[in-house]
């Protein structure tokens, strides 16, 4: 397993916990489903899951929000730098749905 990787699996798992710390939307899933750091780790893009579909500006509305915090909660990490956090709708889950719908239907 290379550094990046290593790096993407640790700011997985703390991403995930600082969301679920810090991020309460009554009804509403956020689930970090990948993590992918640039090779100069100068910035990190966040793939997240929001259930159910509807609030997914709400969701991202408040992860840009507590993009600060997280950074300087991901300082403890003791990383080179501390990337800058890009968050981004990961839709393979919806698309999957759709795909197994389709299939249900033939």
């Amino acid at each position: 397993m290379s550094r990046i990787d290593q790096i993407n699996q640790l700011l997985h798992s703390e991403l995930a916990d600082l969301a679920q710390q810090y991020i309460q939307i009554d009804g509403v899933l956020i689930t970090i489903t990948q993590v992918e750091c640039s090779p100069d780790l100068k910035r990190a893009k966040i793939f997240v899951s929001v259930l159910p579909d509807k609030f997914f500006g709400t969701a991202l509305k408040e992860l840009r929000k507590h993009s600060k915090l997280f950074i300087k909660k991901l300082g403890r990490l003791n990383l080179r730098s501390t990337p800058r956090l890009e968050w981004t709708i990961d839709s393979r889950e919806k698309k999957a749905a759709e795909i197994e719908d389709i299939l249900k239907q033939i």
